[in-house]
């Protein structure tokens, strides 16, 4: 199919073209606007009058506003997004482009109130509402700061939520603990926001109290009774825990000044180290809005603040995915992606280690800036992209090992693989009555975590399911599998995606392509292909944990469902015939399911629109097809 090796050899040209000088591939990583929202509340908050970036990212923020005055966390979601709406609504207000009584402005404003207003919004909403005095904080936060003084030993700790949570729970904490306000004479004032004046609002949502009193108290117990036993005298052990928790911010913030790199944390960081009393001008402070700052990324219309720059990530999938198109590991192009990865394999030792003690670092993160906070995902993207070179590079072959180890290191007591942090999932953490503390506090095995590294280990460590370690891994995917048969992913939306990590994975460490559960799992993806031969799933598949489709076909997602469609038909099928046509005569670059949401972040909250993945994922499934079939 001719058609194939054009649309391999333009992805080619394109994505050598696109490279950067320093061998990194830097695609923007886009979120809703919820970003630039908390960027302008806070530039104002510390009174930085950066007006050329402020008015840019207003620009980007009213090019998203919908009809009905809403703003959405994805293109489909049923009703807008009630916080991002009142996000959007109060920066552009703190931005002074804007007055309440402008149509636009009118519009959020009745949308709001009629969705429950301000007491309805979520907890990241609630709390930068009230670190600028529009919200009231509550009389005691749902974690005591002393937790933080309890040793990951213990049946309960910190260390117990995962490294994403901690780091923004703890600044969390410590703005909570010391009922933090920061409001100027300019702040504006949301009190018309509240549908019912309530007399004292709190950020914790409807019937929290309830759900406290049950789950929350043995967290609450078991802190008391352990902090009562450390020798300081019981006035001092608060100030103890509000110390400890700055100091582990402190010493996690990384050379770009961010928290982890997460825009998210790094923000709530600086409120927290004001709320400790550092002046806005301490170095630090100001270092995390130069890192902030430089997170931002161009867009259609302004700018957009990144939650995270995803430089390491689209580094390593681009040059695999050339690599696997054809190009050679000494092409230009790939020599100097793969010199830019090695230098980017972390050596430091991160919270990891503290379930996975006695192994060296050798993992990748997520992050240009990352150097403590390695993950699986990345980590096999890494090594993928490094295998050829290791055969004959001494230097890559030792990194190559290196990653090898800690990746093995990483596989989770039941089988499966975690993203960040070993054996983190703890059930009581997990029934907090925190917002998305089911989703996003721990660090669980994943279909799509598990199916990805055993691809990995299969197709490039020659690992197959004689290991034990293969063996407890497909025993964990197995019994993980849906009714339908298909897996849901974590980290993409959602059934799609962990289907296809899921097959790709066992049938790559030898799984045949003729078991049962692979069987199963086809027929479900032949069964929701669209009449145009692509797929399409809705975010909303990730909120209501059932498979939804989108409606219409999205790159990313048709080549993931084609890829595995490849790796489980020994030749091709009428399904992944039409689903090839799909990727090789779809839309240009710029129609909207070409930058839709498919990369997960909080069920419900957060969706990434990897502007990457309708290069990479399509030309990875090409190249699948080329090898394979022609």
């Amino acid at each position: 199919m001719s058609d194939v090796q054009t649309e391999i050899r333009r992805i080619q040209t394109s994505m050598v073209e696109w490279q950067k000088a320093d061998g990194s591939w830097r695609f923007c990583l886009e979120t809703s606007p919820m970003t630039d929202s908390h960027m302008i509340i806070l530039l104002r908050t510390l009174s930085i009058d950066d007006e050329g970036l402020i008015e840019k990212l207003v620009s980007h923020i009213v090019s998203k506003q919908q009809d009905d005055g809403s703003w959405k966390l994805y293109p489909d979601e049923p009703q807008g997004n009630l916080s991002a709406t009142i996000d959007s609504y109060y920066a552009l207000l703190f931005s002074g482009r804007y007055t309440k009584n402008e149509p636009r402005m009118a519009l959020a404003r009745s949308f709001i109130r009629e969705r429950g207003g301000l007491t309805q919004a979520n907890l990241l909403t609630k709390i930068t509402t009230a670190l600028t005095g529009q919200y009231q904080w509550p009389a005691h936060f749902i974690v005591p700061v002393e937790l933080a003084l309890l040793p990951p030993s213990l049946p309960v700790s910190f260390y117990d939520f995962v490294g994403y949570a901690r780091v923004h729970l703890a600044p969390m904490m410590i703005c909570a603990d010391r009922k933090y306000v920061k409001k100027l004479p300019y702040t504006p004032d949301l009190s018309d926001l509240y549908a019912v004046h309530p007399i004292a609002p709190g950020i914790y949502p409807h019937g929290i109290l309830e759900r406290f009193a049950k789950d929350g108290q043995a967290l609450l117990s078991s802190t008391h009774d352990y902090v009562q036993r450390l020798p300081f005298l019981p006035g001092k052990l608060h100030e103890v825990g509000l110390r400890r928790l700055e100091q582990f911010m402190l010493s996690r913030i990384e050379p770009d000044g961010t928290l982890y790199n997460y825009s998210t944390s790094t923000t709530l960081m600086i409120y927290a180290l004001l709320a400790r009393g550092y002046s806005s001008r301490d170095p630090v402070i100001q270092k995390a809005v130069a890192g902030l700052k430089a997170s931002v990324c161009s867009q259609a219309a302004g700018v957009h603040l990144q939650l995270a720059t995803s430089a390491v990530w689209d580094t390593a999938l681009s040059s695999h995915s050339l690599q696997r198109s054809g190009l050679s590991f000494s092409h230009p192009a790939i020599s100097q992606a793969n010199r830019y990865l090695l230098s980017k394999q972390q050596t430091t030792y991160g919270d990891w280690k503290i379930r996975n003690p006695g192994v060296k670092p050798g993992g990748w993160g997520f992050s240009d800036h990352n150097t403590m906070n390695p993950d699986i995902d990345d980590t096999t993207a890494a090594l993928r992209a490094l295998h050829n070179q290791a055969k004959t590079d001494q230097l890559a072959a030792a990194a190559w090992n290196r990653g090898l180890v800690w990746l093995l290191s990483m596989q989770n007591d039941d089988g499966g693989w975690p993203a960040f942090e070993k054996n983190t999932d703890s059930a009581l953490v997990r029934n907090l009555p925190i917002e998305g503390a089911d989703t996003v506090s721990t660090d669980p095995s994943t279909a799509d975590l598990t199916g990805r590294t055993l691809e990995f280990l299969g197709r490039y460590a020659g690992m197959s399911v004689s290991d034990p370690r293969i063996a407890r891994a497909i025993s964990w995917l197995l019994a993980n599998q849906q009714a339908d048969g298909s897996w849901y992913g974590r980290w993409g939306i959602a059934y799609v995606y962990g289907t296809w990590a899921a097959l790709t994975g066992m049938i790559a460490v030898g799984l045949p392509p003729d078991y049962p559960a692979i069987q199963k799992a086809v027929l479900w993806l032949q069964r929701i292909q669209n009449p145009d031969g692509g797929w399409g799933e809705s975010c909303l598949s990730d909120e209501k944990k059932t498979y939804i489709p989108l409606g219409a076909s999205t790159p990313s997602q048709t080549a993931w469902a084609v890829d595995a469609l490849i790796a489980a038909s020994p030749k091709p099928t009428p399904a992944v015939e039409h689903g090839i046509r799909f990727l090789t005569r779809r839309k240009p670059a710029g129609d909207w399911t070409s930058f839709y949401p498919t990369g997960g972040g909080r069920p419900g909250g957060t969706y990434f629109a990897y502007h990457s993945y309708q290069w990479i994922w399509p030309l990875l499934a090409l190249s699948h097809y080329q090898d394979k079939y022609m």
